[in-house]
């Protein structure tokens, strides 16, 4: 049906404005360090920096990374040109547009659903700053792009992504139907709209492909939805408020002290001035909460210490419904890091995972995807999910949490099963946050007939100094800010190592790795506040 739809859209005639009929405006500030890489002909996305072609023919699979090129032909950097508020930017981002209007077809990636309602979305936000006062040939060429890829888009709803490209697509769609006032593409958009929100938006208000960074982007897409339709006097359907009042309160739990987002699957630093824009935007009130119950995130709180952990099961692979109700195919960003944690002392990050680098290459982006570049226990070197290209293979099946408080004291219990097969093992870990924040404790245990060799890593914020102890069985840790903490482990052998933060631009930093022999059951270890005097 899709594919007929699509055939016969392309048969009918369809009418294409001089501009679009109401003004539109992108909602979200650019970076005008990346608008100078623009001019000087570099395109960075997500910490991965590549030429743009020069030559239209180039618009094509050889430019990048999948990731990088669907970045590159949907057009949101248009904001980071804007950013720069000059004629230049104006004058390159029209030649850019017109280099890439006279490369049709050289890009399949270019068609897909999502690139396309990416495109979309950026040619109409961005229409007073790219394309308002440029030549008559400019405008009509871009607004006869627009037209058929619009027409191509709706054709081809409701998407067969289980990701959030779907929702993008139909946020392009919604646009455009808007933009070219075309009421049978709008009646259309807003029948799907109700069923793609409650599959996007999880009842606990995560997103589902159990990343921070995509619920912020998420949100910022139905934020745009909902403003669409405002401006356009149009009644949004009661689903997208609702979605909006879930989805604010959980990306609020993914917050650090510093105001930035804790680096789970996929997820790379954003600044605290966006989040608070976007959480302003979506107007919804609402304090952190502490359970993710449906996508299995906790957050340990007391005094001044915040401890964020990765308690759920990844999303299932293919098909439509995974374990736990978790729409399949939604692993695309997906990391081998279950049961990994984040800690934070106030403004300053203590213990984080590595980050993450989406666009590059297969190697580099694996990398930050393994087990090993989280702060978890890593079985014989082995990731706890297999990583393929297009997500995750082998994955835990059953992911449990629990949760016990008293007199202000926090303890969370949770096992993965990712290691059964090839090992027959389990992993389980063990939490404690003390009453005052000054004392976290933690237990590592493998069960297993046969307990191969595992560690544990603790990987340091870039900004954490470490210096071990000379008997070797602790670490004194030193934050930004003066404080100083000690981390001491039992059962297994302590080093202070090199790790990457890909938090921004990559990063050197230190990791402290607990190594334990074949046959170990588990490790303890805690991490306390050290009385000043004491380091």
């Amino acid at each position: 049906m899709r594919g007929a739809r699509r055939t016969l859209s392309g048969l009918k005639p369809i009418r294409v404005p001089d501009a679009p009929a109401r003004a539109f405006r992108d909602l979200w500030p650019g970076d005008a360090a990346r608008g100078q890489r623009l001019l000087k002909g570099e395109l960075e996305v997500a910490g991965t920096v590549r030429p743009l072609p020069d030559d239209p023919r180039a618009f094509g699979p050889g430019a990048g990374s999948p990731a990088w090129r669907a970045a590159l032909h949907g057009f949101a950097w248009l904001r980071d040109l804007r950013a720069l508020g000059t004629d230049a930017a104006r004058m390159h981002a029209r030649d850019i547009a017109r280099a890439w209007l006279e490369a049709p077809g050289a890009d399949p990636l270019a068609e897909t659903p999502e690139v396309t309602g990416a495109r979309l979305s950026a040619w109409l936000g961005h229409w007073d700053f790219t394309a308002a006062t440029a030549e008559d040939g400019f405008r009509r060429a871009l607004m006869t792009r627009l037209a058929s890829d619009a027409r191509m888009l709706v054709a081809s709803l409701p998407a067969e992504a289980r990701h959030r490209g779907a929702l993008v697509a139909l946020k392009g769609a919604l646009a455009a139907a808007v933009a070219l006032e075309e009421e049978p593409w709008l009646t259309r958009c807003l029948k799907l709209l109700p069923a793609e929100i409650d599959r996007q938006i999880l009842p606990d208000g995560a997103h589902v492909e159990r990343s921070p960074g995509i619920l912020l982007l998420a949100l910022q897409d139905l934020i745009e939805i909902r403003n669409l339709l405002h401006g356009a006097g149009i009644e949004a359907p009661p689903h997208l408020a609702l979605a909006l009042d879930r989805a604010a309160p959980a990306l609020r739990l993914f917050r650090h002290g510093d105001g930035g987002l804790a680096a789970f699957n996929g997820t790379r630093e954003e600044a605290a001035t966006l989040l608070d824009l976007v959480l302003t935007q979506a107007q919804a009130r609402g304090r952190a909460p502490l359970i993710l119950g449906d996508a299995g995130f906790q957050r340990l709180q007391a005094g001044r210490t915040l401890v964020i952990a990765d308690c759920g099961a990844p999303p299932a692979k293919g098909g439509t419904v995974g374990p736990g109700g978790l729409p399949r195919g939604a692993d695309r960003c997906h990391h081998a890091g279950t049961l990994s944690f984040e800690m934070s002392i106030g403004r300053d990050r203590l213990i984080v995972n590595c980050g993450a680098a989406p666009a590059a290459e297969g190697a580099w982006r694996d990398a930050m995807r393994s087990t090993a570049a989280h702060s978890t226990l890593t079985l014989s070197d082995t990731n706890s999910s297999e990583l393929t290209e297009e997500g995750l293979g082998r994955r835990p099946e059953n992911v449990d949490a629990e949760r016990h408080e008293a007199s202000g004291a926090q303890w969370l219990e949770a096992t993965h099963d990712g290691y059964r097969r090839g090992f027959g093992a389990l992993h389980r870990r063990r939490l404690y946050l003390a009453e005052s924040g000054d004392d976290l404790r933690g237990e590592d245990l493998v069960e297993a007939e046969n307990v191969p060799a595992f560690a544990v890593r603790f990987h340091l914020h870039h900004a954490v100094t470490a210096m071990p102890h000379e008997d070797g069985g602790s670490v004194l840790l030193r934050l930004p800010s003066g404080s100083a903490w000690r981390l001491r482990a039992r059962g297994g052998r302590i080093t202070v190592e090199d790790s990457v933060q890909l938090f921004g631009e990559p990063r050197p930093t230190r990791q402290v790795v607990v190594s334990a022999e074949a046959g170990t059951g588990g490790i303890q270890w805690a991490i306390g506040r050290v009385a000043a005097g004491e380091g």
